[in-house]
């Protein structure tokens, strides 16, 4: 498996699939992600279940409800996870939030990505300071690194700041709004930092549902990430692999 920045760094048009753990039925973790793997996406998001995800729309606030519901569990996700190394060749990221990882402890959880070979891991409400006082040395030494989100009003500096502790991407949300809700991409914002010189590959989220947004995200940055659009395939499907390949293939058709 090649890593996550090497994936990114050889390929220009970049895409990745986030969806929720657990969603719709606890057991289509593997299925998703065995199907994931028989189609052209480049790396793949994996949404920790959690009752208040702020930074996410009502589709993916709904199907963490659900994947709650049908017991999911972060422990269950790592268990998954640690079955799926047998044919998963896609780099995998965790998205989460914090109190999720306080709750199952942080030493564990970064051992856990270790045992199931997630390298990086995004949490939205993880402040920097907090990261670099109780998170970093702890996460080296289970080789995790963390992904931050900026929005097209976070500061230069906030941004350089972000970029020394990264090393694979920085998640450059579309617009300053929640997943799914977005109106218009930014594009001279977006533009003015996709000029910066930074260590670290853009890649852009946040409301990107289809091929014309894929190709417009690309043009911006080194990539998309699809992720309300891809929950909402999964929640009226009646066929996971079949309407999840047709999907990709909408998307990343040439």
């Amino acid at each position: 498996m090649k890593s996550l920045k090497e994936t990114i760094k050889t390929n220009r048009k970049n895409l990745s699939i986030f969806f929720t753990a657990g969603f719709p039925k606890k057991e289509s973790t593997i299925e998703i992600l065995k199907s994931l793997n028989e189609t052209d996406v480049d790396f793949i998001e994996i949404g920790i279940p959690f009752s208040d995800p702020l930074a996410d729309g009502e589709v993916i606030q709904q199907a963490s409800t659900i994947s709650l519901n049908n017991g999911m569990s972060l422990d269950l996700l790592f268990k998954q996870l640690i079955s799926a190394k047998t044919f998963n060749k896609k780099p995998c990221l965790l998205m989460g939030y914090l109190n999720s990882l306080l709750a199952f402890g942080i030493e564990n959880f970064y051992k856990k990505c270790n045992e199931a070979e997630v390298k990086h891991i995004i949490i939205p409400d993880l402040p920097i300071t907090e990261y670099i006082l109780f998170h970093k040395k702890i996460a080296a030494q289970y080789g995790v690194s963390p992904v931050f989100l900026v929005t097209p009003s976070t500061s230069v500096a906030r941004i350089k700041e972000i970029d020394k502790l990264s090393d694979a991407f920085i998640y450059l949300v579309s617009s300053n709004s929640t997943t799914g809700n977005v109106a218009n991409i930014q594009e001279n914002k977006i533009n003015a930092i996709a000029k910066l010189k930074l260590n670290n590959p853009i890649i852009l989220g946040f409301g990107i549902k289809n091929k014309i947004d894929y190709e417009k995200a690309c043009s911006l940055s080194n990539g998309a990430i699809v992720g309300t659009a891809f929950i909402k395939i999964l929640s009226e499907s009646k066929d996971l692999n079949t309407d999840i390949k047709k999907f990709i293939t909408n998307i990343k058709s040439n």
